[in-house]
């Protein structure tokens, strides 16, 4: 079984041994860490150069570091993962129980940590697409079950930590919404068999849009665009489904003719 290459992963290792990288191999991955930088509006590239600049004046006890790196433009390696033989990284703090109780492993020995970049300059849409197909690659490379082996930061340091809900929340997506779309992701990647949407074919009409809309592939924000209407402009539906992706809790969406899918959320009513 393949897996989809949709994106290309560079790398630009920090310097090791360092405080910022240990060097340490991972004798096994057996969990991924979901991350935001929690810095807005700074890049993948950005975020690699500060850690490498640190790599030997950090104070010991703020030896933060991660694996990847993902913005609008680019998916960056600093510490080794999916571009070579994967490495330690300290990510999430040692003193913390939640990953033990979970994995029965520290993070920082057996997971990897992925940093997603956001901010009012970067394509949220662009950014949150290689964000969700780099966890789903991994999952693949490492054998991991999308569903079960992907955990927010803020699950495993509640007291500290609200990362990733910060940066996607920064984008209008949710934590449960991603691990969906990983799950997605890794079934499209991979060629796994997915579930039809659960539609009323019978159901047909037409209606008007309030706002600019897209019409896209899929009923979820992560399907291509195939076109976008002008407010105002009168669509028809030739079928309709409430399991699309529910955008400020309205999974309702619309196909149309084309086999295309309109959101509910976009549309007048009354």
């Amino acid at each position: 079984m393949a897996f989809t290459e949709k994106f290309s992963i560079g790398a630009s290792y920090l310097p090791k041994p360092s405080r910022r990288r240990s060097g340490l191999a991972i004798a096994k991955v057996r969990f991924l860490v979901a991350h935001d930088t929690g810095n807005p509006d700074s890049t993948a590239a950005g975020n690699i150069s500060y850690y490498t600049n640190t790599a030997h004046t950090v104070p010991p006890k703020k030896t933060a570091s991660a694996h990847i790196f993902v913005d609008d433009r680019q998916i960056l390696e600093c510490i080794p993962a999916l571009t070579a033989p994967p490495e330690k990284a300290w990510h999430v703090l040692y003193d913390r129980p939640k990953d033990n109780e979970l994995f029965g492993v520290n993070a920082n020995d057996a997971a990897i940590g992925v940093e997603y970049c956001y901010g009012d300059k970067i394509d949220a849409d662009k950014a949150y697409n290689k964000f969700v197909w780099v966890l789903a690659k991994l999952c693949y490379e490492f054998q991991l079950d999308p569903a079960k082996d992907i955990v927010g930061h803020f699950f495993l340091d509640p007291g500290r930590k609200t990362d990733p809900l910060t940066g996607l929340a920064h984008s209008r997506r949710t934590y449960e919404q991603l691990l969906k779309d990983v799950v997605e992701e890794y079934r499209e990647c991979t060629g796994e068999t997915q579930p039809e949407a659960d539609t009323t074919p019978t159901e047909t009409g037409q209606l008007t849009t309030a706002v600019r809309l897209n019409i896209r592939t899929q009923p979820n924000r992560r399907a291509a665009v195939v076109e976008t209407v002008a407010a105002r402009t009168v669509l028809a539906y030739t079928a309709r489904t409430e399991k699309g992706e529910a955008i400020n809790n309205n999974p309702v969406w619309y196909q149309t003719a084309q086999g295309n899918w309109f959101w509910d959320g976009g549309i007048l009513h009354g």
